[in-house]
């Protein structure tokens, strides 16, 4: 699967994801992208999956129709991420087009 990781998450997740290509969006030009902009060029450049932590996409846009899942992390503090990352990880692989999950993250002060 193709995945792009938006601006604030953390790019060690990347190794945790084997089988599947990692592309941050600051990689491909796109970090100053809107939500639905970034949707659209993701989509448009064969990304199957977009891993964020902007907990209001499901709100700010309709996913019905959408090649494109999201995966949410409620943080992007990497000692935390990476304590969930096989939460992370099932949440991508079971992943499909127009779907959105959230993954909690604890936080640590």
């Amino acid at each position: 699967m193709r995945i792009l990781f938006d601006n604030g998450t953390p790019r060690g997740l990347a190794r945790f994801l084997g089988g599947h290509t990692v592309v941050e969006a600051r990689a491909r030009g796109r970090e100053d992208l809107e939500n639905g902009d970034l949707i659209a060029a993701a989509e448009a450049a064969g990304f199957e999956l977009l891993v964020t932590t902007d907990k209001n996409m499901q709100y700010q846009q309709d996913l019905t129709g959408r090649k494109l899942a999201i995966v949410v992390l409620e943080h992007s503090q990497w000692p935390m991420v990476k304590m969930v990352a096989d939460s992370v990880a099932a949440a991508v692989d079971a992943a499909i087009p127009g779907s959105y999950f959230e993954v909690e993250v604890p936080f640590q002060d």
